[in-house]
């Protein structure tokens, strides 16, 4: 039977300490090296400020406690704790146990939550012996990796069907032998016309979603995906559009969905339209409509009244049929991984307890 040995954090880590502060101007909304916080990736920078694995602890605000697993170059911030095993801890072995310990409790009781180094490094912790963790952390890691592949599969294949589109209605290659007429967006092919988004999309707001619930309905923020819920606020297609914080924010969804309050979600006013307006709103930048001042902001009016080049019926279904075969590949390779990750959710704290071998 495998021995689990009880240590201090400080005692199993050859670095535990915060990353450094970065001016907003040195961080990029794209880049080669992402900055790393306590809720994430907040941006891009020129420079690392760290090599290597890492278990990331969040420090301070919503998110402290909170842990994640990070392998590559970055620039941590003051935000973020590092941690990196030393020869008794394996680093993503760490990070899966860290990740189940609710290090959130440790957080001082004060208006900002947040937690020390000093604190971290006194946390008991029990491991097993190395070699234990290194076939723990490889079951971990082939699951992750297919998630991952999946990922840039998926990324890949959005942009794919953003240059279409940009190929299509912002360029018109396919249509350059054709007739042109004048707009008031410029020159278009002969048969479409300027509308506005509101005759394709009716734009409703989302609703709060406080009750922390298990199911399987996605809910949705500004950030992306943030829980699951019981039951659903729409179940049709459709696009989800920041109305605070990240703007750009834009997704598509074709399934059943809640969004909360600080997102929009949109009705199709005409059949087979959605794809073509997310991969429109993609092609904008909405942050540059900022209708706020501390945090960034969108309106239903501002929505509602975008001027955009609207093509004839039979141009969009032959768009679509090309588009939605993209984003079927897309939606079964999100399945994928969402039950891919339920998997490891599962096995997680069985293994990092003992309670299931890894024979």
């Amino acid at each position: 039977m495998e021995e689990w040995k009880e240590y201090k954090l400080g005692d199993v880590c050859s670095r535990l300490r915060s990353g450094k502060g970065i001016k907003a101007d040195s961080v990029f909304n794209s880049g080669k090296y992402p900055v790393i916080g306590g809720n994430g990736v907040r941006g891009y920078a020129d420079v690392p400020n760290f090599e290597g694995q890492a278990a990331v602890i969040g420090r301070q605000g919503a998110y402290c406690g909170n842990v994640r697993f990070f392998e590559g170059e970055a620039y941590m911030t003051e935000h973020a704790v590092v941690a990196v095993g030393n020869e008794l801890a394996d680093t993503r072995f760490l990070a899966c146990l860290l990740s189940l310990m609710h290090l959130g409790n440790l957080s001082a009781q004060s208006a900002q939550p947040g937690i020390s180094v000093q604190t971290l490094s006194k946390q008991p912790i029990r491991l097993p012996s190395i070699s234990y963790q290194k076939k723990v952390s490889a079951i971990i890691k082939s699951l992750d990796d297919k998630i991952e592949v999946n990922r840039r599969i998926n990324d890949n294949l959005e942009q794919q069907a953003q240059a279409l589109f940009k190929s299509w209605f912002v360029d018109f290659k396919p249509f350059r032998n054709g007739e042109f007429v004048e707009s008031e967006l410029g020159m278009i092919p002969k048969g479409w016309r300027v509308g506005k988004l509101s005759e394709l999309i009716e734009v409703k707001y989302g609703k709060d979603h406080k009750k922390l619930v298990d199911g399987i309905i996605p809910v949705y923020g500004s950030g992306g995906l943030m829980r699951y819920a019981e039951k659903s606020l729409f179940t049709g297609e459709s696009v989800l559009i920041p109305r605070k914080g990240t703007l750009n924010n834009v997704m598509y969804v074709n399934e059943a969905f809640w969004t909360v309050d600080t997102m929009f979600y949109s009705i199709p006013r005409i059949a087979d339209i959605m794809l073509f307006v997310f991969l429109f709103l993609k092609n904008i930048d909405l942050l540059s409509l900022n209708a706020g001042s501390a945090v960034p902001s969108m309106t239903t009016e501002i929505l509602n009244n975008m001027k955009m080049i609207i093509p004839d019926k039979l141009t969009i279904n032959r768009f679509n049929s090309i588009v939605y075969k993209l984003y079927l590949i897309i939606k079964h390779n999100k399945i994928e991984s969402r039950r891919l990750a339920e998997l490891r959710d599962t096995l997680l704290p069985k293994l990092m307890s003992g309670e299931l071998k890894v024979n």
